[in-house]
C-alpha cells in the first residue's frame, strides 16, 4: 500500500458506545499468551482490558495480545498502574487502543491522562511512525496522528471520595472518552467494603452518570461482575460499558463447577 492511501482503524468498542449499544469486557490478568483474545472473541466480548495495575504482565505480553485483539475486532484497553506518560505511550505504542488509569482524582490528573494517550494538538505524545494497530503500514504522520487520537480510547477510574468529589469537573475534561466507576476501592474508601448494594455506591454511581451524561462522555461499571441486578439497573439509568470479571475468577468458577459435578 502506498504513501497517499488513507489509514483506516476502528475502534468498535468506542463506536458501540457512540451508537448506545452496550460494550461487555473481560478482565486479563492471568493469561499471558495471545490465546485469550481468541476466547474473548468467541465467548462474545466487545473489549478485554489488560490490568498491568494487579498483575505481573509484562509490556511485550500485553503488546501480543492487543494487537490479537485488534485482528479479531474485540477492543484492548490496558489498565496501567498510575499516570505514567512514558509508560502509557509505550503500551499505546505496543498496540493498545486506549489506556485506562486508576484513582484518578482531579480534571489535571484527567488532562494529563488526555495528554499522555493523544498526541498534538490535544495532547503531548511522541509519534512513534509506522504502528501496530495499522499493521506496520507506512501513512503521512497528518493521517496516522488522525487516525490513532480519533480511535484511541481515554478512560480515568473513579476508585475514591476525593475522585467521586471531582467527578463533575473529570467528565467535562476534553478528550476523556469513559469514566469507569471501580466499585471494590471505592467501597473500601467509603468504608462499606465489599457492600456493592450499600446506598452509598449507589449514589456515587448516579452522580458520575449525571456527570457523564452532562458531557457526553460514556460510563463504565466496574466491581459489579457478581452483581447482575445491579449492572442491569446501571445499564438502564446510563451506563454503557460492562467490566464483566477477570481471567482468574472465570477459570476459578469453571474449574470448581467441574469438579462439584463428581462430587
Amino acid at each position: 500500500m502506498n504513501n497517499e492511501t488513507t489509514p483506516l482503524l476502528r475502534n468498535h468498542a468506542k463506536e458501540k458506545l457512540a451508537n448506545g449499544e452496550t460494550v461487555y469486557s473481560m478482565t486479563v490478568r492471568l493469561v499471558r499468551t495471545v490465546d485469550i483474545a481468541s476466547i474473548a472473541y468467541t465467548a462474545g466480548f466487545d473489549s478485554i482490558y489488560i490490568d498491568m495495575e494487579h498483575s505481573s504482565f509484562s509490556l511485550e505480553a500485553a503488546g501480543q495480545i492487543c494487537m490479537a485483539c485488534n485482528h479479531l475486532g474485540v477492543t484492548p484497553l490496558v489498565r496501567v498502574p498510575g499516570l505514567d506518560p512514558a509508560l502509557i505511550a509505550r503500551v499505546m505504542d505496543s498496540g493498545a487502543m486506549g489506556i485506562i488509569v486508576p484513582g484518578v482524582e482531579s480534571a489535571a490528573q484527567a488532562r494529563a491522562l488526555v495528554r499522555a494517550v493523544k498526541h498534538a494538538p490535544l495532547g503531548e505524545r511522541s509519534l512513534a511512525g509506522a504502528a501496530p494497530q495499522l499493521n506496520y503500514r507506512t501513512y503521512p504522520p497528518a493521517d496516522v496522528v488522525r487516525v490513532l487520537d480519533e480511535s484511541s480510547m481515554v478512560v480515568a477510574m473513579i476508585e475514591s471520595q476525593t475522585g467521586l468529589d471531582a467527578v463533575e469537573e473529570i467528565a467535562a475534561v476534553d478528550g476523556l472518552d469513559m469514566v469507569l466507576v471501580g466499585a471494590n476501592d471505592l467501597s473500601v474508601g467509603l468504608g462499606i467494603a465489599g457492600q456493592m448494594d450499600h446506598p452509598k455506591v449507589h449514589d456515587a454511581y448516579l452522580r458520575v452518570i449525571k456527570a457523564c451524561q452532562a458531557n457526553g462522555v460514556s460510563v463504565g461499571i466496574g466491581g459489579l461482575g457478581g452483581w447482575p441486578d445491579l449492572i442491569r439497573q446501571y445499564l438502564e439509568l446510563g451506563a454503557g460499558y460492562v467490566s464483566t470479571g477477570n481471567d482468574i475468577t472465570f477459570l476459578s468458577a469453571a474449574a470448581t463447577q467441574k469438579r462439584q459435578q463428581f462430587a
